[in-house]
């Protein structure tokens, strides 16, 4: 079973509880803290964008730095994003007419009403995934593969983030699926996610690992956006490359190669940083940086009458 992992509390009042799992691994991809089901299959979701990023480097992309981490990302769609994902594809010899990821409005609230103001509406480009879009139909296009089925599972490119994938986790996937953007989707352990988090952010210098972990942890505005946790969590973190997901997921790889990984089984997002910091605290990790991260505020009438906080009691593996 989840265990409980996080409290909502409104002033003294406990109101709402959040279960999920936690683990975090060593160096060596060994279990160090373990709460409830880390060895169960998930789906990463977006924590599982750097290593398809990392199948596209492997196969020939040429992007690096804030192109590269965009290619990574769940960006807000802020212009800069925007602009970088159209960049990639004109790199290519692409428009954004390529793009087979689903039409939406920028994840970004601002991004959003901006938008919104001067008479926009939705479209790929503006998609949190649109980078990586981009940067899968660029791989295409370098190798010589279709761009019109880039997206199935048996596409070169997929089996190549798959192969990723699995070689970073020292797992097989257990389930194939569909992303919301519309890509395959990799079911493997949440142990087993925390590792390849791990194994990225340690990569040695000149392989294609180290370029994805370097692209991401110093440009972490590319990969999530203004305000954003996963960004703020890098930023405070330097070295470290952290993804968030849908459905409650979160990971983050350390230099010396330790990494944590986060379900929660509801699927809210609200608590994910808040388990994340508090599980980098058992690790013995300075995390006074990320005070803004460690409590999520609860807000009554607009200003802060509470807050959603850590409560697993972390086990030794």
């Amino acid at each position: 079973m989840h265990e409980l992992v996080a409290e909502v509390w409104r002033g003294e009042f406990l109101e709402s509880v959040h279960h999920g799992s936690v683990v975090a691994v060593d160096a060596q991809g060994r279990q160090v803290l373990a709460v409830g089901q880390p060895d169960e299959l998930t789906y990463p979701r977006s924590s599982n964008k750097p290593f398809q990023g990392l199948a596209m480097v492997r196969s020939g992309l040429a992007l690096d730095g804030e192109l590269l981490a965009l290619a990574c990302a769940s960006h807000s769609g802020e212009p800069f994003h925007v602009e970088g994902a159209r960049r990639i594809l004109a790199g290519a010899g692409l428009t954004e007419d390529a793009l087979q990821c689903t039409p939406d409005l920028p994840l970004g609230e601002q991004a959003k009403q901006a938008l919104l103001a001067g008479g926009g509406q939705s479209a790929p480009i503006y998609m949190n995934c649109s980078g990586k879009h981009a940067a899968m139909l660029a791989t295409c296009v370098h190798n010589g593969w279709s761009t019109h089925d880039y997206l199935e599972p048996g596409h070169p490119l997929q089996l190549a983030a798959r192969t990723a994938l699995e070689d970073l986790s020292g797992e097989s996937v257990g389930a194939v699926g569909v992303d919301g953007c519309g890509a395959p989707l990799f079911a493997i352990t949440l142990t087993g996610l925390a590792r390849a988090f791990g194994r990225l952010a340690a990569a040695p210098a000149g392989t294609p690992e180290r370029r994805v972990a370097e692209a991401m942890s110093r440009y972490p505005e590319w990969v999530g956006g203004t305000g954003r946790d996963v960004t703020e969590l890098m930023a405070a973190l330097p070295g470290s490359v952290a993804k968030d997901g849908a459905e409650g997921v979160y990971a983050i790889g350390l230099p010396d190669g330790s990494a944590v990984a986060v379900k929660i089984a509801d699927g809210s997002t609200r608590a994910r940083p808040v388990v994340v910091v508090a599980a980098l605290r058992e690790l013995g990790l300075d995390v006074s940086g990320l005070s803004a991260l460690a409590e999520a505020p609860v807000l009554g009438h607009g200003r802060k009458v509470g807050g959603v906080r850590p409560a697993f009691a972390a086990v030794a593996a």
